[in-house]
Order: C-alpha cells, then structure tokens, then sequence
C-alpha cells in the first residue's frame, strides 16, 4: 500500500515539482443505502485484497529492522552512532517554531542588516531519540530562520525567529507513517547490518512504500540564493525550494527541484556563485562512473549540460570545491565510497584510503569535456570545505585557501577528535609545482569570506575555532596577506567558558557589496550550555577584538548545525 504523499507539479519559475495532494471531488447520486453499504463493503474487501501483499511485506520489513536495531546493530556497541550520545546537550532535536518575536538586549542592528533574514540549516531528528544508530549527519533538516526589523517597511518592531523542518520527501514519509522507514545512511550503512538495511530499503521499494524516484535526501546542509530563488540543499538530493514571508518570517517548503527536467539526481551542498556573472558552479559525485560529474547554470537558472569526470582515482568523498574567474578546482581526499568494502570485509560505506594521496584537480570554468583537466598531487591534504580560491601571475598560478582536516578518519565518527588547519595551496599551472603554507597553529574550520570576493582574490577570511567540532569556540579573523609569518590572525573573539557558536557569516555593510573589504558584519547563533539560551549575535568585523554591536536573545534553543546565509532585505523581497 503506497504512502499517500503528495503528487509533484511544476508550479514556480524555477519549476519546483511542489508537494500538494489532490482529493478527487464526490459525485452525487441517488442510491439506496442498502446498495451503499454492498459496495462499500466489496470496495473494502477488493481493497483488503490487493493490500495485502503489499501489507505484510511492509510489516515484515518493520520486524527485520527491529531485529536488526535489537540485536545485530545495537547502538550502545558502538558509542560513536549511540543516539544517546550523539543527540544529548544542544545537539538534541527542538520543535518547530511558529514565527515568534524576540529582544534585542545588546546594542541595536546595523542599519545593512534591517529587514533582512539569517537563516541557517541543520540536522534536527523529527523522531527524537532513534532507536538505532545514528549520526549527527542523519538528522533531517530544519531551518532557524531570524526576520530583522525595518521600520520603513515591516510591519515588525522586533526580530522573529522561525523553526521549521524541510517538507523534503523521506520526511514527509516518515511523518505519515510515524517513525523511520528510510535507513541513515551515514551510521547505518555498517557490515552486515548494512547490507540487511538495504535488504530492507529494496523490499520496501518493491512494496511501494518508498519511491526513490521522490529522491531521499534529508536537505540538511546548508541554503543558497540563486537567480532570486532561496534552496535548502545537501549532497544526496536536489534541492528543495523554500519561501520567507517577508512580512512575518514564516518559512515554507515549496518543493523538490530540477530545474525543468535538467538537472538530475542531486547536486553540491555547497555551489559557487559568481558575483560578477550571477552564474552558479556545481557538481554531484557518485559511487560509480562518471565519480565526478561538473555543471553550471546561466543567470537566469537555465542549467548547462554536465561535464563528466572520469580521471578520479576512486569514488572520493568530495563535499566541496571552489572556482576562480577561469577554473573549477576539485579536492580529491583520502575519504572514499566504497560499498565493496562493506560487502567483503563488514566495514562502512565510507571509509579512509591511507594509501591514496590526495589531489587537486584543476579544469577550466566553462570545459565542454574534461580533456583539460590537471591533476596535481598534495600530500596529506584533506579537505572538507573551501574558503576561496583565486588566480595569480595572470593565470598561471591557482591558490586555494582552506581548511585542512588533518584527522580525516575521525569525520564519521568521534568528530571531537577532529582537527583542521587553515592552508594556502598554491599550484604552478606552468611548471607543476606545489606548495601548501598553514596560516594559523590554531584548530580552525567553517571559513567565510565577503561573497564579492568568491573566486577572486581576497584579503580576509572568518573561521571558527574548534571547540571541538562541529561546536566553534570562538572566531578568528584571519589577513592572507601576512601568508608566511606563522600566524595570519588579525582579529579573535571567544565566547566564553561554556558558550559555542556556529558557522560565521559576513555581511557587508555597503549597498552595492564592495568597497573595504572587511567593512561588515560576522554574524551567528550561539549558545549558553549552563542555562541552555540561544543568541543572535553581530560583530564588527573590523574591529581586533570583533566587537559585539548588537544582540538578541532566542525564544527557543538553536542546536549546533551547519551551513547559513544571510539574505538582505532588497533580496527577500525579490524572492521568487
């Protein structure tokens, strides 16, 4: 019996298939209710009968995946997975939240931050404690979006903070059915009880329970704004178009998106848009041949046809890339997929490859095929996520700023343990040469720019400190023009004893986005573990000390996610 979800249409410029169910209308007739009541009953008898099947093959599945989370599986034998540890403290799920009103109780909000929304992405269980494994990764996406005020043209006196799950298609599922039907992927995928999982997953195709063909991504990673359309997007699916009510900050899931048909399976979490040409840059990869496949869109959202890439060594995890004004840039790492493993040897789908080394690709921007793409060797760096990328000597150098995971093993499980430095790569297209330089001996990751700046040369970049991983302790500023001399920071903020944040933002504070550089705003949630309240806070980001300039006070706990955007006030308005 298959799962009443909702039928998709096209129904947006960007031709999101949008989520609405149709209720045929009731034709009146003039029946007796004795003949009523026959063909209700046949109706239901026919309907018993062809449910069955389909019926008990859902119930057996159900049964074997209890077995699986009771007996083969079990949680507590691996404590990296045990959603008892890995959802307790602020990583544990919240409620959505209609759209509430809070304080400012420090300073008061810069005038380029006024009207305008900050919104960030996360993992946010919907069934609150799983009764099998489960990895931070898991959790299905839930956007905290904060609303600001602007007296010229809201009716709002104060920010208003709205919670709300992505109406993607696993949950929706899962919300009808009340509990998880879909596997995790991330801590499920494990040796035997792996491949029962999937077992499982097929059966429940085959029953008409799931249809992948609805894809089965948890759209929690991150948001993206392109072509005036805002996108909730992760690695394992398309991206799921959602809408702010600029007048009262509610947050709604508008639906799944292909881009009319063209773009298939899913994409990057994290796209490049240029700031010049508005064109957005993006790639998916894939446990099989083409592992890599490039593409981009034009301005208006008309995708261009994709750019196989066949010359990776083996099916690398690759969660993010970056452009310059001429080339795509592709970090190979030693964090690989491989199913064969699980099969044989009863390890993970994702694993570590100590013998590869790791290497950056380089292809032109605008490649048909990939005839021209170099790849260049750089030992023992692993990369999640880019801070920028540019190109110097009128081309003939590509340098790439990012933060280097140099315990890469520890990404899927005991991610505390992790540690990243900030390196500058620089690669010689001319002679080959190679050289990486660490900018700060501090443990520092989720690095944000001035978007102006994406693919161009910058000066300044925004990272958090470890505290440890995924929470962020603080952030530093860091001036990539002292390159060289052992420490770039030029700017540092600590929360405090038992006070983390998330990823940083910067908001510049010029209309047009250029000028001084560094001439803005680094905003980001944070949160007090001893009296469990959440904030919103804006640092000057010139200042050495990034000063706190304003700060508001959260109706509701935000719990530690990943990737945010801060959209101003002219953009939410123009939203599509």
């Amino acid at each position: 019996m298959e799962v009443p979800i909702a039928a998709m249409t096209f129904a947006h410029p960007a031709n999101v298939m949008t989520l609405a169910s149709r209720q045929p209308k009731s034709k009146r007739s003039h029946i007796s209710p004795a003949t009523t009541a026959h063909r209700n009953l046949q109706t239901r008898l026919a309907h018993h009968h062809r449910a069955t099947p389909a019926s008990l093959l859902m119930a057996i599945c159900n049964t074997v995946d209890k077995v699986i989370n009771r007996f083969i599986d079990l949680p507590e034998q691996r404590p990296t997975v045990d959603p008892r540890r890995v959802l307790s403290g602020n990583f544990a799920p919240v409620d959505e939240l209609p759209p509430t009103s809070c304080h400012v109780i420090r300073g008061s909000i810069p005038s380029c931050l006024a009207g305008g929304v900050y919104i960030r992405n996360g993992p946010n269980p919907q069934h609150r404690l799983p009764q099998r494994t489960h990895h931070l990764f898991d959790g299905d996406g839930m956007l905290h979006s904060l609303l600001l005020p602007s007296a010229s043209s809201t009716p709002l006196s104060e920010p208003v903070l709205c919670s709300r799950y992505v109406h993607t298609y696993k949950y929706l599922l899962e919300r009808e059915t009340g509990g998880p039907v879909l596997p995790n992927f991330f801590a499920g995928f494990h040796g035997v009880a792996g491949l029962a999982r999937a077992a499982v997953m097929i059966a429940r195709v085959l029953a008409g329970q799931i249809n992948l063909n609805k894809g089965f991504g948890l759209a929690n990673t991150s948001i993206t704004l392109f072509a005036d359309c805002l996108y909730a997007l992760c690695e394992s699916d398309l991206p799921y178009s959602i809408h702010i009510n600029p007048a009262n900050g509610e947050v709604t899931t508008l639906g799944r998106c292909d881009f009319g048909g063209d773009l298939s399976f899913r994409m990057t979490a994290h796209p490049k848009k240029d700031p010049v040409t508005m064109e957005l840059f993006a790639f998916r990869y894939n446990v099989f041949q083409p592992f890599i496949t490039y593409f981009w869109f034009d301005r208006a959202g008309s995708k261009v046809a994709d750019v196989p890439i066949l010359s990776l060594q083996k099916p690398s995890v690759m969660h993010d890339f970056a452009i310059t004004e001429r080339y795509a840039i592709f970090p190979e790492s030693q964090l690989i997929v491989n199913p064969m493993d699980m099969v044989m040897r009863g390890s993970s789908l994702v694993g570590l490859d100590r013998t590869m080394v790791p290497r950056i690709g380089v292809l032109p921007r605008y490649a048909k095929d990939e005839s021209d793409m170099r790849w260049f060797e750089v030992p023992g760096f692993n990369m999640l996520h880019t801070t920028n990328g540019w190109e110097e000597a009128d081309g003939e150098e590509i340098v790439l700023v990012a933060p280097n995971i140099l315990s890469i093993e520890h990404m899927l499980g005991n991610m505390e343990l992790m540690r990243a430095r900030v390196d500058m790569v620089r690669i010689n297209l001319c002679t080959g040469d190679v050289s990486c330089t660490a900018l700060s001996p501090e443990s520092l990751e989720f690095g944000v720019i001035h978007q102006g700046y994406v693919g161009r040369k910058n000066r300044y970049g925004y990272f958090g400190v470890s505290g440890p991983l995924p929470k962020i302790k603080g952030i530093r500023k860091l001036d990539f023009d002292l390159v060289g001399s052992g420490d770039c920071t030029v700017g540092r903020r600590d929360f405090g004893l038992g006070c983390f944040a998330g990823e940083p933002f910067f908001v510049p504070d010029n209309i047009d986005g250029y000028g001084n550089e560094d001439s803005g705003y680094v905003v980001c949630y944070t949160h007090e573990e001893d009296t469990g309240e959440s904030w919103f806070v804006v640092m000057d980001a010139k200042s050495p000390e990034l000063d706190i300039v304003a700060e508001v006070q959260l109706p509701s706990r935000i719990p530690y996610g990943f990737h945010g955007i801060f959209v101003k006030q002219a953009e939410l308005l123009a939203q599509q």
